[in-house]
């Protein structure tokens, strides 16, 4: 299952500068994950983000086990840094900090 190369309903890839791995997990209707979608941006670092109300089933479930793993109560948005780091909900400090602004 490969999430990013996808429709962009469902999620997509914002090119910026290498600040490690960094996937946005989120609901297309949530102002918080649009709030942290548009922070990322606006710092022009590169990431990923995932829409999980918009993926089929099988994908859907792949999505909410990553994020149950870091987050487990699957609440959004929740952004997963280099695999290791997860910030759950718009946490505009922390984002910053642990990106390194």
């Amino acid at each position: 299952m490969d999430l990013f190369n996808q429709n962009k309903e469902k999620g997509n890839h914002v090119s910026g500068v290498d600040r490690g791995k960094v996937v946005m997990y989120g609901l297309s209707t949530c102002v918080w994950c649009k709030k942290t979608k548009k922070l990322l941006t606006d710092l022009g670092v590169d990431f990923e983000y995932v829409y999980v109300d918009r993926l089929e089933e099988d994908e859907e479930d792949g999505a909410v086990e990553k994020v149950r793993r870091f987050n487990p109560s699957v609440s959004f948005p929740t952004t997963i840094i280099n695999d290791e780091k997860a910030i759950v909900g718009f946490k505009e400090k922390e984002i910053r900090e642990s990106l390194g602004f």
